[in-house]
């Protein structure tokens, strides 16, 4: 049998309660009620309850729940005072929705809770949805904040971004949008490309000036610390398309590498591409070492380097855009950013027909012309007898001073010729018949393990180069040839190994000829002399007393350092996401970059008029020790017809991934004017009711 009420729609059965609310006198009641009692009034309303105040008391009449409510409100209302904040229709709304929801969690806990100062505003939390939605952001790598206009989604996101730049968490923010053309193509808005995407961009612009100021802002936007752009220029990290990147077969052009392709990455092992991004033509420039090796890239590739700083702090470095380090490369005469060297490069194994270390040697001190035998020449017995080792059929005999000759062992004399077998695997190598200025290292011992590259570099060092020493500094060693293509492989050898090599040319013109038999000889050749740096695990000789200066003296580190960046015009463009935990690869000269977002702050916003394509280029962007944060409202979805939006289908692939958070926000989170959030609840309640039935067809974008 259902209860009787009275006129103001009580239950006659339900227990009544009284409780007395005694507010603290350091308190102003105008501050908790509000001026001409505008949030008591509010209150009143909200509670089935009778409300007096008398000076700091405040007694609640009516039904015991209602009661109970009502002067919980109040308890929070002090709390929040007492902490400094003031209050205001929108905050009392919020704190009775979170009381009369039974949310498991304060309101005071939740509304005044900071999370930017900034002129004296706070930027916090004012509803539960949105303190769920910092935290998911907080302990999460990637945060899909979805929800209606006025939420919160972009500007709290905004705030969490610059919190974390300030608190040194991250060194760059990127903030980016989709640029939608409503009803009107680009081409015909007025204005400069700039003027007609800036709209697009504003928002952005708006909410980071309420959280800084406009100094602080354009120094930030000037270095490249923030980026705010549309999402097709963000993701404009790229090398013209013929640019050489290293693969196990060899250099192959960028523009050639597919998803599932493998490339190295800087520790030397292959990594896979996840992703390859045509990006159309842009601006590039070159970017140099101080060794001569340099690569093309655009304004916005993206660079690891340390500075001199970074290295006294042990700071794992910084990641740059090419433009940002144009125009101060220098600190005082020391250049300023140092790139990272590649670890030596794990190349597949290959079958070669001659001992590595044995084919340095002929290489350096050997005559393979094809006019004789095959000779060696030495003043090291210890080279003579290394290289009678490596062969198990060659006798290296003496012929007289410091030549030797390489000849079949057991050779007989008369009968049946057999090839001498150095002369055949010279001939497979096609070096049979070369001089010293036309020597080379084949392909298959360039593009071999770590030891075979090794070996054949110890043989040519021990042969023409050695250890250079010089008091109070480390041993560097050089290394001369006459032939230049042997010059380019030993330089290849070196920076596939890990090292680095410089290389000068000692010109023939102009020199004082050498002596030899008493006479003087004229030099016939350029010279070419290489000073080369090896990482420290590496021995670069065998001869023992070119071992013995090199250890004594320490070989020191190779390093690489940017000494110019120039532009180079225009060129068709690409870039590629790589699997490797530090997002990088390596490019022609064996140069280390990236282009991916590492220890950065994302923020994109509109997402739901991203395609699926572009939801999955943005997401696989996101770099080591980064944070994500994509904001949409799936019911505004703006794309042409037939085209599916990002944010709808994003869900259902990553929803089980960890580090991936999905934050819901609702009517009850809207935080503009209160016609707003009736608004949208009457536009959320009509889509409810004229839902398609399961299985009918339905726009879904």
């Amino acid at each position: 049998m259902p209860s009787a009420v009275d006129r103001q729609g009580r239950s006659v059965d339900a227990p009544l309660s009284s409780v007395k609310v005694l507010v603290p006198g350091d308190h102003s009641m105008v501050a908790l009620l509000g001026a001409r009692d505008e949030l008591l009034k509010q209150i009143e309303k909200a509670f089935d309850a009778e409300i007096h105040v008398r000076g700091n008391e405040i007694t609640i009449s009516g039904e015991a729940a209602e009661v109970e409510r009502a002067a919980k409100l109040f308890e929070e209302l002090v709390i929040i005072l007492e902490r400094g904040q003031s209050l205001d229709a929108g905050l009392v709304r919020q704190t009775v929705r979170m009381l009369k929801d039974d949310a498991g969690e304060r309101p005071s806990q939740v509304l005044s809770e900071a999370l930017l100062t900034h002129r004296g505003r706070t930027i916090r939390p004012k509803t539960l949805g949105q303190k769920r939605y910092l935290d998911a952001i907080r302990t999460n790598t990637v945060t899909f904040g979805i929800g209606p206009a006025g939420t919160g989604k972009t500007y709290l996101a905004m705030g969490a971004a610059v919190q974390a730049l300030r608190a040194k968490q991250v060194n760059r923010l990127i903030l980016t949008r989709p640029a939608v053309e409503a009803g009107e193509r680009l081409g015909f808005l007025p204005g400069t490309l700039t003027e007609k995407i800036d709209p697009y961009l504003k928002p952005l612009w708006d909410a980071l000036m309420d959280m800084m100021e406009a100094e602080e802002l354009a120094a930030h936007v000037d270095r490249g610390t923030i980026e705010v752009a549309p999402l097709a220029y963000m993701r404009g990290r790229a090398q013209p398309v013929g640019t050489p990147v290293l693969t196990p077969d060899g250099f192959r052009p960028i523009g050639e590498l597919r998803v599932g392709d493998l490339v190295f990455g800087s520790d030397g092992t292959p990594t896979h591409v996840l992703g390859v991004f045509p990006q159309g033509r842009k601006d590039v420039y070159r970017v140099t070492a101080q060794d001569g090796a340099s690569t093309l890239a655009c304004g916005e590739h993206l660079w690891t380097v340390w500075t001199r700083a970074d290295r006294r702090r042990s700071k794992a470095g910084r990641t740059l855009e090419t433009r940002e380090m144009i125009g101060n490369l220098r600190a005082a005469h020391a250049r300023r950013y140092e790139l990272p060297v590649v670890a030596p490069v794990a190349f597949p194994a290959q079958d070669v027909p001659m001992d590595p270390y044995a084919l340095g040697l002929v290489l350096g001190n050997g005559c393979i012309t094809g006019s004789t035998t095959p000779t060696f020449s030495t003043e090291d017995t210890e080279l003579a007898d290394a290289l009678e080792e490596a062969f198990d059929d060659v006798e290296v005999r003496w012929k007289g001073g410091p030549d030797y000759v390489l000849d079949r062992a057991g050779r007989p004399r008369g009968g049946i010729i057999v090839e001498n077998p150095v002369t055949r695997a010279l001939r497979e190598l096609e070096l049979w018949g070369t001089s010293s200025r036309t020597k080379f290292v084949p392909t298959a011992y360039l593009q071999n393990t770590v030891e075979v590259r090794l070996g054949v570099l110890q043989g040519l060092l021990d042969t023409d180069g050695g250890p250079v020493s010089q008091r109070g500094r480390t041993c560097r060693i050089q290394y001369t040839t006459v032939s230049p293509q042997l010059r380019d492989d030993v330089v290849f050898l070196v920076r596939s190994l890990g090292g680095v090599a410089y290389w000068r040319t000692r010109h023939a013109e102009g020199r004082t000829p050498g002596r030899a038999h008493g006479r003087s000889v004229p030099y016939r050749s350029d010279a070419f002399v290489l000073d080369i740096r090896l990482p420290q695990q590496l021995e670069p000789f065998r001869l023992e007393r070119k071992r013995a200066t090199y250890r004594a003296h320490g070989g020191g580190r190779p390093m690489r350092f940017i000494d110019a960046i120039e532009p180079a015009g225009e060129a068709e463009t690409v870039c590629i996401q790589v699997a490797a935990a530090d997002s990088l690869y390596v490019t022609e000269d064996f140069l280390v970059t990236h282009n991916t977002l590492n220890d950065a702050f994302i923020v994109l916003d509109e997402a739901q008029n991203t395609t699926a394509e572009q939801m999955k280029m943005f997401l696989t962007r996101i770099g080591f020790n980064s944070k994500a944060v994509v904001t949409g409202d799936i019911s505004q979805v703006d794309l042409p017809s037939g085209r599916k939006s990002g944010l709808r289908v994003v869900r259902d692939i990553l929803l089980d991934i960890e580090g991936v958070a999905f934050a819901h926000l609702s009517a009850g989170d809207v935080v503009r004017h209160h016609i707003v959030q009736r608004i949208v609840e009457a536009y959320e309640a009509h889509a409810l009711a004229n839902e398609p039935a399961e299985g009918s067809d339905r726009d879904d974008r």
